[in-house]
Formats: structure tokens, C-alpha cells, sequence
């Protein structure tokens, strides 16, 4: 009887490495499979780094953009782009930075609200990356560069020729501490 349990445990551990062969091969042949499907329906999301290639510039376009920095209510800090003009062609990918400084000795937390000038470039003006996502916190004395990756859609009325980019900085209510005296 010892003998017909082993011999059922090894036929039904052979059955479960067969499933899970199978079951592999199965997920391993889906990746093809999924591609084919992905081109053929023209949705083939998956980017190949030798076929990445930006063919939306409009080279033969310039657009000026401003940028600018407010402080709202009595926030603390320093704040202002690192440069205040910048000439791009749309559908450039453009990465810009804001310095921030924390001049108190107490812990901050802020959050920034874009603007855009005129306010139809607003639809036209894409952020892959910005400070104003989230809330920053800000140490007692710290200070920090703060990226803006953006880029203007080609689409852009001809006649909008100057956009700026405006930051407003507000303390976030209820969420400062009182620092270290720094």
C-alpha cells in the first residue's frame, strides 16, 4: 500500500511540472503573440530604442517662452527661474529648472500652480515632468533646483508667438515646523 501512495504522489508530480512547463511556455509565446496583435490593430505601445525618433519639431517655427515666479501670502522662500526667456521649436522636449531657498528656520511646505500666457497656450503647453505635481517640503535653509521638462504641442496657433509660464507658490495651510533655529 506504501508502495501505490508513492507511485500516485510521482505520477501527480509529474502532472504538476507538466502543467507548469506548459503553463511557462504559454506565458513565454503570449509576448510575440501580443506584439503581432498590438501592430495589427495600430497600437503598438511598446517602444524599441533603435525606433524612437521625434519627427513632430517644427524646425522652421520659433516660439518664445517666458518664465516666471510668484510667492503667494507671506511664504518665506526665494524663488525664480534660472533663466528668464528661452526660444524652442514646437515639439521640442525642453528641460528648464526654478531655484527655491527656504530662508527660515522652520520646516515649509509648499505647492506651486502653473499659469500660461495667453491662457489657449495652456492647452498646448505639456509637462512630462514638474515641480508643481506635488507638494514640496522644504527643510529650515534648504535649497533645491527644481526641473521642468515641457513641450509645446506643434499644434499651436501660428499667431501665439511668446508663451509664458508663470509659478505661484503657496504655503500649504497647517503643515510647517518649527525648525532646529537654523
Amino acid at each position: 500500500m506504501h508502495a501505490d501512495v508513492r507511485a500516485d504522489n510521482r505520477r501527480l508530480l509529474i502532472k504538476l511540472a507538466v502543467i507548469a512547463v506548459g503553463m511557462f511556455a504559454f506565458g513565454y509565446a503570449l509576448v510575440p503573440f501580443y506584439e503581432k496583435i498590438c501592430e495589427v490593430a495600430g497600437i503598438n505601445n511598446l517602444i524599441k530604442p533603435d525606433k524612437v525618433a521625434n519627427t513632430q519639431v517644427d524646425a522652421k517655427r520659433w516660439v518664445t517662452v517666458e518664465f516666471d515666479a510668484n510667492l503667494r501670502g507671506d511664504l518665506p522662500w526665494r524663488f525664480k527661474p534660472e533663466q528668464t526667456k528661452l526660444a524652442v521649436h514646437p515639439g521640442q522636449l525642453v528641460q528648464v529648472a526654478y531655484d527655491v531657498e527656504n530662508t527660515t528656520s522652520r520646516t515649509v511646505v509648499g505647492q506651486a500652480v502653473p499659469s500660461y500666457g495667453p491662457a489657449v497656450a495652456g492647452r498646448y503647453f505639456g509637462k512630462l515632468e514638474c515641480f508643481c505635481f506635488k507638494q514640496q517640503t522644504f527643510q529650515p535653509g534648504e535649497t533645491r533646483r527644481m526641473p521642468v521638462v515641457f513641450v509645446i504641442d506643434p499644434a499651436l496657433p501660428p499667431e501665439v508667438e511668446v508663451i509664458t509660464l508663470s509659478y505661484s507658490f503657496f504655503e500649504v495651510a497647517g503643515t510647517s515646523k518649527a525648525g532646529s533655529g537654523t
